[in-house]
């Protein structure tokens, strides 16, 4: 199990993007060397279910209103840009893990040829895909409400530890709201 602190990247509503109050956590060589079969796994160990595993994720922004998802690096290495376009970049390798709370914008912009990811949702919760380019406001708005309706998974996908990152993240109304439109940590 990893053994350090995940990276935390805190998004803020962008357009018709609604990001989420919750921080992205990058778990870097959470589990150690990768390899698609121990990302399974793990994450299934830790009750993140619905696997696939395919050769990346897809090329444009987009996010889900139905349920967190978990991308693991089994191979290879991934560019991917995250709540929304022109928002953060990083790359990520094999053994690396994202926790993507629920509607943050992502979309892979580049990668190794070998590249494989698995996924995975807590209690193995069916995904939408909600795409940026055919977002209209009503559907925002729909999208927001079941993300607000979403209770934070039991179980961190790559430690198997409580959410804490999450459990203490503030709410919409307890947050310093400026804080929060810079997409600054409202700690």
């Amino acid at each position: 199990m990893p053994t350090t602190e995940p990276e935390l990247h805190w998004s803020k509503p962008d357009g018709m993007l609604p990001n989420s109050r919750f921080p992205l956590l990058v778990h870097r060589n959470g589990i150690a060397g990768g390899g698609e079969d121990a990302v399974r796994e793990r994450l299934r160990s830790n009750d993140w279910f619905n696997n696939w595993s395919y050769p990346g994720i897809y090329t444009y922004h987009h996010f889900h209103s139905t349920t967190h998802e978990c991308l693991g690096v089994a191979q290879g290495w991934m560019d991917v840009v995250l709540f929304g376009p022109g928002g953060l970049s990083l790359r990520v390798q094999a053994g690396d893990v994202i926790v993507l709370p629920a509607g943050v914008s992502h979309c892979m912009v580049g990668q190794s040829d070998d590249i494989v990811m698995v996924g995975g949702y807590p209690e193995g919760r069916d995904w939408d895909n909600m795409q940026q380019a055919h977002t209209t406001e009503d559907l925002r708005r729909a999208a927001a409400k079941r993300i607000m309706m979403l209770p934070i998974p039991a179980r961190d996908p790559a430690t198997g530890q409580a959410m804490q990152a999450w459990i203490d993240a503030p709410s919409s109304v307890d947050s310093d709201l400026n804080d929060f439109r810079d997409g600054l940590d409202p700690s």
